[in-house]
């Protein structure tokens, strides 16, 4: 049999078991559509939730907005839940609407090929071969873990690891521990670690901004209510939403940002007394240009005696220590990466190839763009979910998800109506929305605000963040513009090229 009549036939691939393939998946079997495979890379669903178990993580959105619309869950233990219970949410989800038996785990995707003649596409994972008439990239901008390259750092002696790949069998009790970055994950597992280990060195590139977390638990008699009268948690999430919402004020205006910096920096003097320190954590940009965080323990971890804030630049690591800028050598048994993720850089895009083998990378020349963040000019039948700036600086990815999710089911009900076999916006119609979008980012705190962060993608274009309203985004993505896009059939002969494995 050749390799192409080998090639297992279905209508979707999607690539990626994590919120927005589940939400998809869900969405689909809703529409009466069953003929599509989740291939996940991992041996269990649930993607960053999943693969996200350091010590203390959880939600920086409220549980009750970080979640699917049509499945609310009146069981959360805390406002800000933990890893833990948004893991096993994912996993219910996937259990009551029946999507599991469409996941196929160990399915690393290494390539995927558009066939001009059969209007598919060709996708190759570690497992086999699949031809699809629609090719779904949900692995999300935070699958893929940072690793800096500092000299040496393969050569550590001690156990290395990124703080999204937890090593949990390695005690850290009474260990000299060093942890590179300061981000979202590493203010939260930072207060956990630092009680038990002898000594923390603390390597800062740049200090975050932080606000007061507030996280409290949710009380028993509330969560009986949730499950007694759905109402009233839905119109918390309505209020919340809301709430949100309002938060991007800041990030469009810069002088009502100072406001919220105001309320900051009050946080940081309330938790560190000593001034040289607080020196040493006060962010020398404006609020917002970096993910916002919010911790109620880092700043006091921080402060103890055990725990030592390094400024100096890492420039490399010796089999048993860290080297600084200032040339000091610090020893330690352990190093952990909170390094971030390759959120503008998908590891995926040299790898997926549109009409005329043009690769996803070669398109963006390192700055992914797309329309409305879902399709892409130039790759027919190809679509993303939480793709080129999607992200939020202000509120629940999963919003956005959802409405990328309708976006997608419009354009199929279109090419069904139209007989179309393929649909891929115009060039000048993407060129368009690209050019309104960026012109919406320019004043903006995270392209103004006088630092470099993940937003910003190699070229340095914002390629992360959605800069308006959720809600500006759903009413623009949910109503599909038919006028924006290509649609092509193909000729009988061609619809067959493709045998069934």
């Amino acid at each position: 049999m050749s390799d192409r009549a080998a090639a297992r036939r279905v209508r979707l691939v999607i690539v990626g078991a994590g919120f927005s393939g589940i939400g998809l998946a869900i969405r689909l079997r809703q529409q009466g559509i069953e003929d599509f495979v989740i291939l996940e890379r991992a041996q269990a669903l649930g993607g960053t939730w999943r693969d996200n178990s350091y010590p203390g993580c959880a939600c920086d959105v409220q549980s009750t907005l970080y979640s699917f619309s049509f499945a609310p869950n009146p069981d959360w233990s805390h406002v800000f839940s933990p890893q833990p219970e948004i893991w096993a949410y994912l996993q219910r989800c996937a259990e009551r609407f029946d999507v599991t038996r469409h996941m196929v785990f160990g399915q690393d995707v290494t390539g995927a090929v558009w066939d001009d003649e059969s209007h598919r596409w060709d996708v190759t994972s570690s497992g086999g071969r699949w031809s699809a008439e629609l090719l779904v990239l949900a692995n999300g901008p935070l699958s893929d873990p940072v690793i800096p390259d500092i000299p040496g750092l393969d050569r550590f002696a001690g156990p290395r690891f990124h703080s999204s790949q937890w090593d949990h069998a390695y005690p850290l009790q009474g260990k000299r521990v060093a942890v590179i970055g300061t981000g979202a994950s590493a203010i939260q597992f930072v207060p956990r670690i630092q009680p038990v280990v002898a000594r923390l060195d603390l390597f800062q590139r740049t200090p975050p901004w932080i606000m007061p977390r507030r996280d409290r638990a949710i009380a028993g008699w509330r969560r009986a209510l949730y499950r007694a009268v759905p109402a009233v948690q839905l119109a918390e999430r309505q209020a919340l939403y809301a709430f949100r919402e309002a938060l991007l004020v800041p990030f469009r205006h810069p002088r009502v940002a100072r406001v919220v910096e105001w309320v900051a920096r009050r946080h940081l003097e309330a938790q560190v007394a000593d001034r040289e320190l607080r020196a040493m954590l006060t962010p020398p940009f404006t609020i917002g240009c970096k993910r916002i965080l919010i911790s109620d323990d880092y700043y006091p971890a921080v402060t103890r005696p055990n725990v030592d804030l390094v400024t100096e630049r890492v420039v490399a690591v010796t089999n048993t220590g860290v080297t600084t800028a200032d040339g000091r050598t610090r020893e330690v048994d352990a190093i952990i990466l909170g390094t971030g993720f390759r959120a503008t850089d998908p590891p995926l895009a040299p790898f997926v190839l549109g009409r005329d083998g043009q690769s996803l990378a070669d398109a963006w020349q390192g700055s992914p763009a797309a329309y409305m963040g879902t399709t892409e000019a130039g790759f027919p039948n190809l679509f993303f979910l939480l793709g080129p700036n999607t992200g939020l600086g202000h509120s629940s990815v999963m919003l956005m998800a959802e409405a990328q999710i309708e976006h997608l089911l419009g354009v199929l009900r279109l090419m069904q109506s139209r007989g179309a076999t393929t649909a891929e916006p115009s060039a000048d119609a993407q060129r368009r929305y690209v050019e309104w979008l960026d012109a919406q980012l320019a004043p903006t705190v995270w392209n103004s605000g006088g630092c470099e962060s993940w937003y910003l993608d190699r070229t340095g274009r914002n390629s992360a963040l959605w800069p308006l309203g959720i809600g500006r985004f759903r009413r623009t993505v949910t109503d599909v513009r038919a006028q924006d896009y290509l649609f092509a059939a193909a000729r009988p002969s061609q619809r067959g090229s493709v045998a069934h494995g």
